[in-house]
Parts: structure tokens; C-alpha cells; sequence
């Protein structure tokens, strides 16, 4: 939890587990970030990936219509393709909406 993030809001949740076939795909995934940092409502992003090639990320939205926008973007729809026909081996999209959350930072 950001402290600063604003609540409530909605979180994009990104599973995938990355194919054999995965060359140029950290190149777009950078490009994406920066590309979903420019989006309005666009409130940040956290993500994972295990040596196993299965990955986590969790973008955060102001709203829905935030989150169809970035699902409409043109360049965003191009690189979904590309994860489908190379370096997704699978992946699940789930959206949630955050009401409350806590955090805790040591001095």
C-alpha cells in the first residue's frame, strides 16, 4: 500500500507465466510502464517475476474508465498481440477496487 495512493481506486491485477519465446518482451514491457505512467488517473504500478518465468503486476487506477482507456490505447492493444502470439505462455487479468489499506514504514 503507497501511503500517498489515493482510496478509494482500482487495481489491475496481471498474472502471466512467460513462454520459452519471450525475446524483446522486457523491452516492451519498460515501454508499456512508461507509456501507462502518462495515462490520466494512472496512480502507479508494482510488479514481480520469479525465476520460473511466472510474473505478477498490479497497476493502480483513479476509475474504470481510467482502466478501459489504458485498454484502449493503440500501442497497449499492439503489445497484447504480440504477448498472445510469442511471449505469454498464459496469462489472467483481474480488476479490483481497493476501499482501504494500511502501511507501515520503518524509521
Amino acid at each position: 500500500m503507497n501511503p500517498t495512493r489515493k482510496i478509494p481506486c482500482y487495481a489491475v491485477i496481471f498474472t502471466s507465466t512467460l513462454s520459452d519465446s519471450h525475446e524483446g518482451y522486457h523491452v516492451m514491457s519498460d515501454r508499456m510502464l512508461e507509456l501507462a505512467a502518462q495515462q490520466p488517473a494512472y496512480l502507479g504500478i508494482e510488479s514481480f517475476r520469479s525465476p520460473a518465468k511466472k510474473g505478477v503486476a498490479i497497476s493502480y487506477w483513479e476509475d474504470l474508465d481510467a482502466i478501459q482507456a489504458w485498454k484502449q490505447n493503440p500501442e497497449h492493444q499492439s503489445t497484447q498481440v504480440l504477448g498472445k502470439k510469442q511471449w505469454c505462455q498464459n496469462y489472467s487479468i483481474e480488476i479490483a477496487r481497493i476501499e482501504a489499506g494500511t502501511h507501515f514504514e520503518r524509521p
